[in-house]
């Protein structure tokens, strides 16, 4: 049986983040993650803010540290988007991210939706 969920670490400066994010969708993540990195140095506003790195992925993920903790996919998707709509900015690229991270945002809402319909079944 295949797994439900991966995990990611992404590290931003010397902070490090891990994120559950359901299977079928990391590779969207990880493709928003490295066209955002590819656009990000367009953008002029003075409040772009800073992206971490997706640096690896994981089938399956244990924190032993306490200070770390595992964010869900859709509170990163969450997070992503308000931190890129605070951006004063209405160029391309800006418009044109925003765009792909609602899109991959949506998908995570109504995955966990059904996620959560199906534990109540």
């Amino acid at each position: 049986m295949a797994n439900l969920m991966r995990y990611a670490l992404l590290k931003r400066n010397e902070q490090l983040q891990f994120v559950e994010f359901p299977a079928s969708y990391m590779y969207q993540l990880t493709a928003l993650n490295q066209r955002l990195h590819k656009e990000i140095s367009k953008l002029t506003a003075h409040n772009v803010p800073a992206l971490p790195v997706l640096i690896a992925e994981f089938d399956a993920l244990e924190i032993i540290d306490p200070q770390y903790e595992l964010l869900s996919g859709l509170a990163y998707m969450d997070t992503l988007e308000t931190s890129f709509a605070a951006i004063r900015e209405e160029a391309y690229p800006l418009i044109s991210l925003l765009t792909e991270i609602r899109a991959l945002q949506a998908q995570m809402e109504q995955w966990y939706e059904e996620y959560e319909e199906g534990l109540h079944v």
